[in-house]
């Protein structure tokens, strides 16, 4: 019972770890986008692939600052 409980939790931080590390992807887009990467990286934890989407959909803003 032990070794059942002790491999779910393994499972579950892997799966845990993969989507933190998941939820970067779009935050880094948007932060070299000009965007807060704070916000995406949120916004991306709750909904990544519509935040992947909005990240290489929207204008960059550096360029339009210039």
């Amino acid at each position: 019972m032990l070794a059942v409980s002790l491999g779910w939790w393994i499972t579950w931080t892997f799966a845990l770890f993969i989507w933190v590390a998941l939820a970067f992807w779009p935050a880094r887009v948007a932060g070299r986008k000009g965007y807060s990467f704070f916000g995406f990286f949120i916004f991306s934890l709750l909904f990544f692939p519509a935040a992947l989407v909005v990240a290489y959909v929207v204008q960059d803003r550096r360029v339009h600052a210039q």
